[in-house]
Order: structure tokens, then C-alpha cells, then sequence
């Protein structure tokens, strides 16, 4: 899986870093990214793959030995930044402040997706399905599933008949349902359509 960190090895040695992010497709909750910079191959973990290929007790374990192995920082885009900016823009604005939060800037950041941010704080390089040939796109790719998936555990304590610590917000029968029967709340989407609908209806 390591292709691009050996390719930029020799020019950029121990500072390049993945970024990946979670929560671009759900209805509710914030967008987050996450930068991830291995110091030494050594410090990799092993078995770490892309997020969405593990299940959620290896994702929890990873993500721990993630955070003591690798250097990281975590960005993150509010709802209401969410609907200011538009999706992708806060998209961006989570993975720059990821990569802020980074304790060493690094020379070259390889970004899952098909897009580099406008004015990005350090050279990159956008690698569709980057999280299954980037080993550090695979760890921030866990580092943010798990942050995000925590989050909306929170949001599921204060609003549990929506059903956030199963769905994650993403927009499933279930979560149409309760939206149905007891509208909507401060953590949704009111930018994306099926929301929209159901202000516009309201």
C-alpha cells in the first residue's frame, strides 16, 4: 500500500501526510478531517486499511495506536459552516485545519479525492481512493471516522430519537421517519435538500 509515501521518500523524507475526511454524504452532524505524518515506517500499525473496510472494534484499536505512533491533527466544520460555505467548502476548511493541527508543518500532503484545496498551507497532490494506496490517507481516514462516529454518539445522548449512533446521520429510512414524526434540530443540514424540504413543508 505504501506507493506514494515511497515515491515522495527521497525529496520529502518523514513529512508527508494523508488526509482523508468523514461526514461529506449525511444529513446532520459536522464534516471532519484528519492529517496523519508516520515518522518511521516502523511506527505503522499493522492491519491498517481504509476505514470503510474495518469493522468498528479494529477501527477503535487502529485509531489508538494511530494517535501514539503518528503525528495528527484533527479539523473539523460545524452544520452551520456547512450550510454558509456549501459542502465542499467546508470540506476544505476542516482539511486545512487538520493539517494546522499538525505539531510540524509537512513538505507534501496526499489528499483523498479529486480535489486540492484552494490556498492549501503545504504542496499536495488529491489521490482518488487514496485511502486503499496511501498508508497515511488510510490512517486519517480511520482518525476521522472514529472522531466523527464519536461525535454523533454525543449528539445520539442528547437526541436519541433520532437515531445518530446507528445511522451516523446519514439519511436512512429510520432517520426519515423521525425526522418525520419530530422535525428537525440544531445539528441538521438545512442546506441539503431532503432538510430543506422539510423546513420548506413545515
Amino acid at each position: 500500500m505504501p506507493h506514494y509515501e515511497l515515491e515522495l521518500s527521497h525529496a520529502t523524507p518523514h513529512l508527508v501526510c494523508g488526509i482523508d475526511e468523514a461526514g461529506r454524504g449525511p444529513w446532520a452532524g459536522p464534516v471532519v478531517a484528519a492529517s496523519a505524518m508516520f515518522n518511521n515506517a516502523r511506527d505503522i500499525p499493522a492491519r491498517i486499511n481504509d476505514s470503510k473496510k474495518l469493522v468498528h472494534k479494529a477501527r477503535e484499536e487502529l485509531f489508538e495506536q494511530i494517535c501514539a505512533t503518528a503525528s495528527f491533527g484533527i479539523g473539523i466544520a460545524s452544520v452551520e459552516e456547512i450550510d454558509t460555505l456549501n459542502i465542499w467548502g467546508a470540506t476544505a476548511l476542516a482539511m486545512m485545519r487538520a493539517v494546522q493541527a499538525l505539531p510540524q508543518k509537512p513538505a507534501f500532503a496526499l489528499i483523498d479525492g479529486n480535489r486540492v484545496p484552494k490556498d492549501f498551507p503545504c504542496n499536495a497532490r488529491a489521490i482518488v481512493k487514496g485511502d486503499g494506496t496511501s498508508l497515511s490517507i488510510a490512517a486519517a481516514s480511520i482518525l476521522a471516522k472514529v472522531t466523527r462516529d464519536r461525535m454523533m454518539g454525543e449528539l445520539h445522548e442528547q437526541f436519541p430519537h433520532y437515531g445518530f449512533a446507528r445511522h451516523m446521520g446519514y439519511g436512512t429510512a429510520a432517520h426519515s421517519a423521525a425526522l418525520r414524526e419530530h422535525g428537525i434540530c440544531h445539528a441538521h443540514r438545512k442546506s441539503f435538500a431532503p432538510i430543506r424540504a422539510l423546513i420548506q413543508a413545515a
